[in-house]
């Protein structure tokens, strides 16, 4: 549902605000978010200009501050607990600036009666002529903001995919990391020993080639114990 808001004197010239979701029935959807909406069925009235709220609730000098141009959707029941006015914005934004005006044009106002006010999500909504702020408020606690956003992929704002996935992905690079170091030392043990098993008999070939044992590592040495080969034609 898109509704935008926008501030100033109503009048007759206000545009015909249109229900921007339809519910299966054929009623606006804000019509439902009302409270104990199958009570107030036949009575509810969504609202196509400021004028239609004043004859439900009557000539309530704050509803001036509300303009139902394009996108902007408001809806009106009769309760037991008093009159209910919703009138929802298109964004956070918009119900901020809205929050702010409604609070100080009520503080200006003579209470007497007082009207209730409460900003509620998206939503503002006003219960007039309540026998009491009880009621008022009990009649407030019922309203519920009902947008929806539904993304077309995963939300990227669900915290708890976020901090799961975080998870997942710190457990996975520790496990790597731990079997990278030990597949590294016991590649490097089996390298090593294979080297070293290779190089011993290479040696051992060398050596069973000679006629005889010296420890001189092919340097020349005196030839006193008679360990050492003979030079060839001597």
């Amino acid at each position: 549902m898109f509704v935008s808001a926008f501030f100033g004197t109503a009048s007759a010239q206000d545009a015909a605000a249109r229900p921007q979701e339809i519910s299966d029935d054929g009623r606006p959807v804000i019509l439902s978010h009302m409270p104990r909406p199958d009570e107030v069925r036949n009575s509810a009235v969504f609202a196509a200009s400021v004028d239609d709220l004043r004859r439900v609730v009557g000539n309530q000098p704050v509803l001036d501050l509300v303009a139902l141009t394009a996108g902007t959707e408001a809806a009106a029941a009769v309760y037991p607990e008093g009159k209910l006015v919703i009138v929802e914005y298109i964004n956070p934004q918009f119900s901020a600036d809205a929050d702010g005006k409604f609070r100080q044009k009520l503080e200006s106002l003579p209470q007497n009666p007082p009207v209730y006010y409460r900003r509620i999500g998206n939503y503002s909504a006003f219960v007039f002529d309540a026998p009491d702020e009880s009621s008022a408020a009990g009649l407030l606690d019922q309203v519920k903001y009902e947008k929806q956003v539904q993304w077309l992929g995963e939300d990227p704002f669900d915290f708890r995919k976020i901090e799961r996935a975080f998870i997942y992905t710190a457990r996975d690079i520790f496990v790597s990391t731990i079997l990278f170091i030990v597949f590294g030392i016991i590649g490097s043990i089996v390298a090593g020993v294979g080297a070293g098993f290779v190089f011993f008999r290479v040696r051992e070939g060398q050596r069973a080639q000679r006629t005889a044992f010296s420890d001189a590592g092919g340097l020349t040495r005196l030839n006193l114990d008679d360990l050492s080969e003979s030079a060839p034609g001597k």
